[in-house]
């Protein structure tokens, strides 16, 4: 019944946008609002508490927004962060408004692979809500990386409907309880890239796998 519920509100989400594709594609349309009106509701259809409603401690709240992170020595702030109780983060959120080009643009690419990278993310996600796209953040990326390099998968709003089944799988609360996520981020057929993991990095996945399990194991 959930994840009935769930497509239903993306559905309707997916049905307002395309009514209004150009109003939103304007570039006086900007993030925030693109947040507020899809990105938000998207993710909260997904099972997240992305306002903290239930009013938890800042170390158990779901998605943290602004992040804070080291890059290159200097502190970022990634738009969400989602995380498990107790504060371990599953991947990072970073969200634009849909008059950027995800697809093909390198800078917001770089930008959340950069940022995945050196969180030791295993994966990081960009979405303007138009499209949405995952990115392998085990491998270090390069500004001049085409937009392409290390992208898992690449959607755009009208699969949410057709591609209902692998969002819900892969990122809804219920599933990542259940460990979908952690089997969609190890899983082999889902890593590209040339570029080899330091043995540090490989030691941080591992005991963010042992991690995960531990809190699924908790519920």
């Amino acid at each position: 019944m959930q994840k009935q519920v769930a497509f239903e509100k993306i559905k309707s989400l997916v049905e307002r946008f395309d009514e209004q594709k150009e109003f939103y594609k304007h570039q006086d349309y900007n993030e925030t609002q693109t947040r507020r009106d899809f990105i938000d509701p998207f993710w909260k259809a997904l099972g997240w508490d992305v306002d903290n409603e239930k009013g938890y401690a800042e170390s158990y709240r779901e998605v943290i927004h602004e992040d804070r992170i080291k890059v290159g020595g200097a502190t970022k702030a990634p738009d969400y962060s989602f995380r498990l109780a107790g504060g371990k983060r599953l991947f990072f959120l970073e969200a634009k408004k849909p008059s950027i080009d995800i697809k093909d643009d390198i800078i917001p690419a770089y930008q959340v692979r950069r940022y995945g990278w050196s969180a030791k993310m295993p994966i990081s996600v960009i979405s303007d809500f138009e499209e949405f796209a995952i990115y392998d953040c085990t491998n270090k990326p390069k500004p001049t990386d085409k937009a392409s390099n290390g992208r898992i998968k690449y959607l755009t709003y009208k699969e949410y409907i057709t591609g209902f089944d692998f969002i819900w799988d892969t990122f809804s609360k219920e599933r990542v309880l259940k460990g979908s996520f952690d089997k969609y981020i190890t899983s082999d057929k889902n890593k590209k890239g040339t570029s080899t993991v330091d043995k540090e990095f490989l030691l941080s996945l591992d005991k963010w796998r042992v991690e995960l399990a531990r809190n699924i194991a908790l519920r």
